[in-house]
């Protein structure tokens, strides 16, 4: 697997990242196969790691998926996460804050929804919303985004020292496999109640947008809590990044399982 960590401190320059890249795997079906081979063997292990996650209720992960409309923040949801049990794992979108959210610090809302003890917990958008939609649109200023970008910082670091793992991906796409996909809501039914017009209008920004997550990873992309560049063009190869990533945060953690209640014989039990 190569690593798609972004190192604390570096430049980042977004087109120097290959969104079809698929690593060792080429782009042929027979390949294709294989790598899907290996992220269903990592999704049956995300499943029993899980389990010792939530039983063990000292530990946490939070996963943060962030991309441009159509990168597949659902996608990866629905198809690398498919074996956890719900009962350990919230999906958080967070959309325009309301009056009430409004009323407070921008990261108030997100604290509420950060994973507890023994949970899985996604944020699919999450509280960088609040340095790029601002800062593309110009409702904030240069100021006010790096005071935020070190309180976000800081923010995570009280998460990571409590306990809880992060783990950030960008999901990149080329702004032509945005175009494919767009269309395809547009000409596929089912797909259509996925359709927003105001996607287009933010799709004329995308070097705004392209400027403002160079910006924001190299600011945020700490060794506690690091940005990855996940190639996102190929979904294949997407979920099979990032479920390995999963899976090597999980077993870091070196989960194990816990031991039985204290003071009952095994042996000797018996019931009626």
């Amino acid at each position: 697997m190569k690593n798609y960590q972004i190192k604390t401190g570096s430049k980042l320059i977004l087109s120097r990242f290959d969104p079809d890249d698929t690593g060792k795997y080429k782009k042929t079906d027979q390949d294709k196969e294989k790598a899907q081979i290996v992220t269903t063997q990592l999704i049956s292990k995300l499943s029993e790691l899980q389990e010792r996650l939530y039983a063990n209720g000292n530990r946490a992960l939070l996963i943060v998926l962030q991309g441009m409309d159509t990168s597949g923040k659902d996608g990866t949801i629905k198809n690398v996460m498919s074996s956890v049990n719900p009962q350990g794992c919230k999906v958080v979108t967070f959309k325009t804050p309301s009056a009430e959210e409004l009323g407070h610090d921008f990261l108030w809302r997100v604290h509420q929804k950060a994973p507890a003890k023994g949970q899985i917990g996604i944020f699919n958008r999450s509280h960088y919303e609040d340095v790029l939609i601002t800062r593309v649109h110009g409702l904030i200023s240069d100021k006010v985004v790096k005071q935020r970008f070190n309180q976000i910082k800081e923010f995570e670091e009280l998460l990571s020292e409590s306990g809880t793992v992060i783990l950030k991906f960008f999901l990149h796409i080329s702004k032509d496999e945005q175009k494919e996909r767009l269309e395809e809501r547009i000409r596929n039914p089912e797909k259509r109640w996925k359709f927003n017009e105001g996607d287009l209008e933010e799709r004329k920004l995308w070097e705004n947008y392209m400027d403002a997550f160079e910006t924001m990873m190299a600011a945020t992309s700490t060794d506690q809590s690091p940005w990855h560049i996940v190639p996102a063009n190929r979904k294949w190869y997407r979920n099979l990044i990032i479920a390995h990533y999963v899976v090597n945060a999980l077993e870091n953690m070196k989960l194990k399982t816990p031991p039985a209640p204290a003071g009952i014989n095994f042996d000797t039990l018996k019931i009626e």
